[in-house]
């Protein structure tokens, strides 16, 4: 009856986008360890602005010591990678301010960490942002929602539950 009346309930999780910018295909970011899907399904956000936000509620697992990039387990069971740039770990920090560490509670919009993207820039590193869900296996479908220009705090990532 519930069915009938109502269809299929939704049983999808979705990411909001963590940094403005535009989202472009994972396989368009000049890396090929995101590139081929070796960590895990999302989309990579060219930033420009340099805040970085929860996408989801859940608890800090990795914030790495250089400050460029933050682990989060979700609520729900998925492990999300956030990884500002790729080769920035060579600036060991610098540019990069923190607002969480490890063990930490978040909900969405927490603020997670802070870039300086225009000292990056000229410093010659890309600020390609991959995001992405490094336990797939958990869901049974992995998909982005949108692609081009996106606002803190849009849909960008749909996850299906197994």
């Amino acid at each position: 009856m519930f069915k009938k009346l109502f269809g299929k309930k939704d049983n999808s999780i979705k990411l909001v986008s963590p940094i403005k910018g535009e989202i472009i295909p994972i396989e368009e970011v000049n890396d090929q360890t995101f590139a081929s899907g070796m960590l895990g399904k999302g989309v990579g956000i060219k930033p420009t602005e340099g805040k970085v936000l929860a996408p989801a509620n859940g608890e800090i697992t990795i914030m790495f010591p250089t400050k460029h990039a933050v682990s989060i387990l979700t609520e729900d069971g998925a492990e999300l990678l956030i990884h500002i740039g790729l080769d920035t770990v060579n600036l060991q920090g610098e540019h990069f301010t923190s607002y969480v560490e490890v063990g930490q509670k978040v909900k969405v919009g927490d603020l997670l960490v802070e870039f300086e993207a225009e000292k990056i820039k000229e410093a010659g590193y890309d600020i390609t942002s991959p995001v992405l869900v490094c336990n797939p296996d958990n869901f049974e479908s992995v998909e982005a929602i949108k692609y081009g220009p996106v606002e803190l705090g849009e849909e960008i990532i749909k996850m299906g539950r197994k």
